[in-house]
């Protein structure tokens, strides 16, 4: 029989992600609209936005931190653009988001002197083989492995390179060590649930320094340009953006950064995030079909939460068969209205995704589990989904 108990909310989407409980539209009331985002009302809000961003997640003073455009994509790209190019780079692979900005580096900007660490979907590369004397570019997080780094021990403190570290779907649910972190993006969309198309650049001092004193050999778009005459562009750390963002947007991670702080922070952000994971993590000891797709415990993320089927039976089918059970299985949770957007990512092994970041509630997922045990029970023993 299907479970008797649904989702409060049955959105569990990796992106854009759940916004936290209680929000409405209302919640906008206080955008600033029909005005300029260069007016002295405008920079004030985006202000807002980047001080409350360095009181939640502790990030140094002497950090700058600046709103860019399109994502954490945008961010990420920027870094790569404007820093890479002084010396070799080690680039960090284990799942999608990591294999892309290994081939902009390789196909794009083409440096001479590039070590790509790659290991499979489950698995980090081996970290100790890292030459800190290098850049290097890697995901905290994983968001289509569900696979992530433990900590950031293996970054040697008096490292000579740059640590680029795209972030964006383990800001606000995971402890970043800033001393270790030179350049860290993320984007509103992820763990905050905000809205996208808005990245987040945060720039140590040293990164700063290397904008400084290296001018990269290839051309830098507008978008990308963070100096100018050789001086970094103060003004993007204080809330004058590169280009126009949406002010609705700000609005909104105004409001999501104010509930972080009314719930207690960084702490009770990451404690949410992890009591999610333990949920799953309860579910998957007590089944007999399903299991992490991470293959160590202490490298497994707590916000982008992807399963496989390991039951012998489904591991036995042909490929495309093994595709059409997960599209049977997520088209039907989705028709019942108890979970959306719960499929693997589409360059990732055939499995689930489930978000667990701080906006979404242990009561949902503790409400969802069973109906993946009856969804996977009805196709296994070939009874009807409807």
């Amino acid at each position: 029989m299907k479970p008797a108990r649904r989702p409060g909310n049955p959105n569990f989407s990796s992106g854009p992600c759940r916004k936290r409980s209680g929000w409405t539209l209302s919640c906008l009331s206080n955008t600033l609209d029909g005005r300029s985002h260069r007016s002295a009302p405008g920079k004030a809000k985006l202000a807002e936005v980047i001080d409350r961003t360095r009181s939640v997640l502790n990030i140094p003073r002497d950090y700058r931190i600046g709103i860019v455009p399109a994502s954490d994509t945008g961010a990420v790209e920027m870094a790569m653009w404007s820093l890479l190019g002084a010396r070799g780079v080690d680039v960090l692979v284990w799942e999608s988001f990591g294999a892309g900005w290994a081939l902009d580096i390789n196909g794009q900007l083409r440096l001479a002197d590039v070590r790509v660490m790659k290991s499979d979907y489950g698995d980090l590369p081996d970290l100790t083989a890292v030459d800190s004397d290098r850049d290097i570019v890697f995901t905290w997080n994983g968001t289509t492995s569900g696979v992530c780094v433990p900590n950031g021990d293996w970054i040697a403190a008096d490292r000579a390179g740059l640590t680029i570290c795209d972030a964006t779907s383990a800001a606000f649910a995971m402890d970043l060590p800033w001393d270790k972190l030179d350049v860290t993006t993320f984007s509103w969309q992820k763990v905050l649930g905000g809205e996208a198309a808005h990245g987040t650049l945060i720039l140590s001092p040293r990164a700063v320094a290397r904008l400084e004193s290296h001018t990269p050999s290839w051309p830098i778009p507008k978008i990308f340009r963070l100096t100018k005459g050789g001086k970094l562009i103060e003004g993007i750390f204080r809330g004058e953006t590169i280009n126009t963002p949406s002010m609705l947007c700000v609005e909104d991670v105004i409001d999501a950064l104010k509930w972080s702080e009314s719930i207690g922070g960084l702490a009770a952000l990451i404690g949410r995030a992890q009591a999610n994971l333990s949920v799953v993590e309860r579910w998957v000891s007590r089944g007999d079909w399903a299991d992490f797709l991470s293959n160590h415990a202490m490298s497994r993320s707590c916000t982008s939460i992807c399963l496989k089927i390991t039951d012998s039976w489904f591991t036995g089918l042909p490929q495309d068969q093994r595709k059409g059970v997960l599209k049977q299985i997520t088209a039907a949770l989705d028709s019942e209205g108890v979970a959306h957007d719960i499929g693997s990512y589409r360059e990732a092994p055939p499995g689930f995704r489930l978000w667990g970041g701080a906006t979404v509630e242990c009561s949902d997922l503790e409400a969802l589990l069973p109906w993946l045990d009856w969804a996977f029970t009805q196709v296994k023993t070939g009874r009807s989904l409807d």
